[in-house]
């Protein structure tokens, strides 16, 4: 596309705008997970090339898919982080707003660590034992194919093999991808454990989904907000509680918290990257095309953040817990972003 051809459409969706005096930095919003990563690269891309840094912002995966999608121009991102698969609804929302070529960009794989503070008991659970601890409603304890409020009020009444602590459980809100990919890979996977609730799955989806993914509200679940590094914080204030975050948070923080056991797997680099520990997930981040040709310096930061030397196998995004795609698989997110293909969903 001639030059010209770019400035006359940069022109109208952004209003009176074009290349030459469009914002002069890129617009960065969403996951919590993903912000440590995209800030390593963000900071290296500024002290590289000639653009500026690029600004960042922290809002959890829906609330920046939210605000990726509410419209072309200026005043809106650019490029949204996620850690969970963007949903039909939103690429529709997306369409809506006149968002409608949209870039899909896989960066790794990241494991959903359960933790508490190192100073305490480490704790081996099931994806059973979480969603009986977290759960709204629960099998009934008296047995039946019968649904209760939940009566848990101690890891011990869950299971006789854990701890007798307090069920208390800092984790995300639900605007955040963490939050989404720990009801559906935990507590959805503890609940596939009842053969009756599984059947729910082909018979009315909506309740079967209702059950599994609907967490407790009367305290055992405390919403800790967007900042995962608050909640390591908290664990090592807390050492009767336990925290839900993105295993980067972990491995960065040692020294303060402990890993849990999940299925007999622990949280480490190697069972994530090989697909053993129960909950592993990829993470992206989405970039609005029509803003590429009109925001100073965005493809060259994505084509940074998809360099061998950050995402690769010895990329120094792996020094902060990023697990790495295989290297065919990365090869094939590298070449879509070359081209900027949409996303076809």
């Amino acid at each position: 596309m001639k030059k010209s051809m770019v400035v006359g459409i940069s022109a109208v969706l952004f209003g009176t705008a074009t290349a030459a005096d469009a914002r002069d930095y890129i617009s960065i919003v969403g996951s919590s997970t993903v912000y440590p990563f995209a800030t390593v690269v963000a900071e290296q891309f500024g002290k590289t090339t000639q653009y500026k840094t690029p600004k960042i912002e922290s809002t959890g995966s829906g609330g920046g898919l939210k605000l990726f999608c509410s419209g072309v121009g200026t005043e809106h991102p650019d490029i949204t982080n996620a850690s969970r698969r963007i949903k039909k609804s939103e690429v529709e929302n997306c369409r809506k707003n006149g968002v409608m070529d949209i870039v899909e960009v896989k960066i790794g794989y990241d494991g959903i660590a359960v933790a508490n503070a190192k100073k305490a008991e480490q704790y081996a659970l099931t994806r059973k034992d979480l969603f009986l601890a977290l759960a709204e409603e629960v099998p009934d304890p008296a047995g039946g194919e019968k649904l209760v409020a939940n009566p848990y009020t101690t890891w011990k009444d869950v299971n006789p093999a854990l701890p007798g602590g307090k069920i208390e459980v800092l984790g995300p809100p639900p605007t955040s991808g963490t939050r989404d990919a720990f009801v559906e890979l935990a507590m959805e996977g503890g609940c596939k454990d009842f053969d009756w609730i599984k059947a729910l799955k082909s018979e009315d989806k909506n309740e079967y989904k209702r059950i599994c993914h609907t967490v407790r509200e009367d305290g055992a679940y405390i919403e800790a907000g967007e900042n995962d590094n608050l909640i390591v914080q908290k664990l090592d204030a807390n050492p009767n509680a336990l925290g839900i975050f993105g295993f980067s948070f972990l491995d960065q923080n040692t020294d303060k918290v402990q890993g849990a056991q999940i299925d007999g797997v622990a949280p480490e680099f190697e069972t994530i990257a090989d697909g053993q520990y129960p909950l592993s997930r990829p993470l992206f981040f989405y970039v609005k095309k029509a803003h590429v040709d009109v925001i100073p310096g965005m493809k060259d930061y994505v084509v940074e953040f998809m360099s061998d030397k950050a995402t690769g196998e010895e990329g120094y995004l792996s020094d902060r817990g990023l697990i790495p795609m295989p290297s065919d698989e990365r090869a094939v997110v590298v070449e879509s972003v070359i081209t900027m293909t949409p996303l076809q969903m």
